[in-house]
């Protein structure tokens, strides 16, 4: 039943699953363990080629699926079926890390890819089950929930790895490396356990009759195409989603460029855990507060407040040298982290026709997995050209910028209203 307690944090749970292996796995232990570990008898050089060949491959596969799984998942009314599948296949690919030894680091790599097809796939129809959840009343808040959950899930199990992996003795584990294996078991885990209340208590809206697979995907084929035609129509969308491909890269962009200054400045592997860990959980109240925040003003005037908030931080990032800057750039991407991919996400949701959510998040989550495409050699250019790489971190200003002039052009209204005709039309 939509906008019942119930099913908003079964929903909201899910985040609190699968975040857990964004946080020890992708951002925490996975690239460390895979270069010190697994490919140690490559080069640094070829272990960094292989982690990044490994990212790249997985963005690549749920990029260039993700709309059309969505339009499959609509017209098939599949979107747990498939959220199921995805979830089931990041669990057994993190879980099959475990058996990994010393040196295998083909099949390292092989288990992260799986694992990360099922992480970033399961989102586009955990994204997609939002406007059958939450009300346009409710959107916002269990869009931030959802997040918060996230960030405090996924940074209360990565503190657990972490004390695992530091003080292995206190657990009766007999090594460093033994303790690291264990984290991704305790996240394959942790993913499956939380992933059970969305499947037990979220109901699926019934739009289209249920068709088998085969079916499904004929449809799903002739309908991907009317939803590009439809974006072209419901001109609100397509300026949103051109509106956040720009900022969404720079608040990516920014955070890549905040670790790569950690380590290129020398700050310990200690440092920058800690700053990953104060990520998370200042993350789990700033989300909230940024959905009360956004309910003050309006969903668009947060979102401006975050880019401006972002476009500090990219000065701050500039000018960080210290290690307490460090710290501190963490909390400023804590505070509009969460915030504006919670409002992001929910903002979409009310322009877009609920018949086809799981269609139109194929384009949305398309697109957040292209992000950070344009700001890194937008920098290297700038600073290239102006032989001043702080000159080059300062040139994301012009993602936050284009990125909040796009979104000046959304006209919320107007896109609920288009979102409206389009479903009493079909």
């Amino acid at each position: 039943m939509i906008d019942s307690k119930k099913s908003i944090l079964s929903w909201s749970l899910y985040d609190w699953a699968n975040s857990a292996f964004s946080t020890t796995v992708m951002a925490g232990f996975f690239p460390v363990f895979f270069e010190q570990y697994w490919s140690t008898t490559e080069s640094v050089s070829l272990s960094t080629w292989y982690l990044g060949l490994a990212n790249s491959i997985a963005s690549i596969i749920v990029a260039a699926l993700a709309p059309f799984l969505g339009a499959i998942a609509d017209r098939g009314t599949a979107k747990k079926k498939f959220l199921t599948l995805f979830a089931f296949l990041g669990i057994i690919g993190t879980g099959a890390l475990w058996m990994v030894g010393q040196g295998q680091w083909q099949m390292a790599v092989v288990f992260y890819v799986v694992a990360s097809v099922g992480f970033l796939g399961g989102n586009i129809f955990y994204d997609s089950l939002l406007p059958g959840v939450a009300s346009k009343a409710k959107m916002d808040y269990t869009s931030s929930l959802g997040f918060a959950l996230g960030y405090i899930g996924g940074g209360l199990l990565f503190l657990v790895n972490v004390l695992m992996y530091q003080q292995p003795e206190w657990f009766g584990i007999p090594d460093e490396a033994t303790a690291i294996r264990l984290s991704f078991l305790s996240v394959a885990i942790w993913w499956a356990v939380f992933s059970m209340p969305i499947l037990l208590f979220v109901k699926e809206p019934k739009i289209h009759a249920s068709v088998g697979i085969i079916t499904a995907i004929g449809n799903g084929w002739k309908q991907l195409s009317q939803t590009v035609q439809d974006i072209r129509h419901l001109k609100v969308v397509g300026m949103f989603l051109l509106a956040y491909w720009l900022y969404i890269d720079g608040v990516d962009t920014i955070i890549r460029m905040a670790v790569k200054y950690g380590t290129s400045i020398g700050f310990s592997a200690s440092s920058l855990i800690v700053a990953l860990l104060l990520v998370q959980f200042v993350a789990f109240p700033a989300t909230l507060a940024y959905n009360y925040f956004s309910s003050k003003i309006g969903i668009k005037k947060a979102i401006y407040t975050a880019i401006f908030g972002y476009t500090i931080i990219t000065i701050f990032g500039a000018l960080m040298s210290k290690e307490w800057h460090f710290y501190t750039l963490a909390i400023g991407i804590a505070c509009f982290q969460g915030g504006i991919q919670a409002l992001s996400r929910s903002m979409y949701a009310r322009i877009i026709p609920k018949e086809k959510a799981a269609e139109f998040y194929g384009f949305y989550n398309m697109l957040g997995k292209f992000a950070a495409i344009i700001g890194p050699p937008l920098m290297g250019y700038v600073g290239l050209v102006t032989e001043n790489p702080r000159i080059g971190i300062l040139s994301l200003i012009l993602l936050f910028a284009a990125g909040a002039y796009c979104l000046s052009k959304v006209d919320l209204d107007e896109g609920e209203r288009m979102a409206k005709a389009y479903l009493s039309k079909n």
